[in-house]
C-alpha cells in the first residue's frame, strides 16, 4: 500500500483531477489535506518543496492578488516561503507527497511520477 498525501483545494479543477487519479489508482491510500483550512507551517512547506526539487518561487501562484498586495519579491525565496506560510492561497496546487518524493501536480498526470 502506497500512502499519498495531497495538499488539496476542492475549488481547483487541477487539484480535483490529481485527487481523482490518486483515488483511482489501486493500492494507494490517500490522505487529504485541505491546505487552505489547515495550512502547513513554513518548515513543512520548505521541506515538501525541497523533496519536490523546486524553489519556492517555482511553487508560488504568481497571479494571486496577494502577491501584488504585499509587494512580494518573487526572487527572494525566504520571503516567498514566509508569504506562503502567511497566505496559503499562494501555494501552487495540488502538491502530492509520497515516500518516493513530492510533486506539484500540474498537469495532474505528474502524480504518477511518485507512485
Amino acid at each position: 500500500m502506497t500512502k499519498a498525501t495531497i495538499w488539496h483545494n476542492p475549488r481547483c479543477s487541477k487539484s480535483r483531477a490529481a485527487l481523482a487519479i490518486l483515488e483511482g489508482t489501486p493500492g494507494v491510500e490517500v490522505e487529504l489535506v485541505e491546505y487552505l483550512k489547515t495550512p502547513p507551517s513554513r518548515p513543512e512547506i520548505e521541506t515538501v518543496l525541497a523533496r519536490a526539487g523546486v524553489r519556492p518561487s517555482q511553487a508560488v501562484r504568481k497571479g494571486e492578488g496577494v502577491v501584488k498586495d504585499i509587494g512580494l519579491d518573487l526572487t527572494d525565496d525566504e520571503a516567498v516561503l514566509d508569504a506562503m506560510a502567511q497566505h496559503p492561497i499562494l501555494i501552487e496546487r495540488a502538491i502530492v507527497i509520497t515516500d518516493k518524493g513530492a510533486v506539484i501536480a500540474r498537469p495532474p498526470e505528474r502524480v504518477s511520477e511518485i507512485l
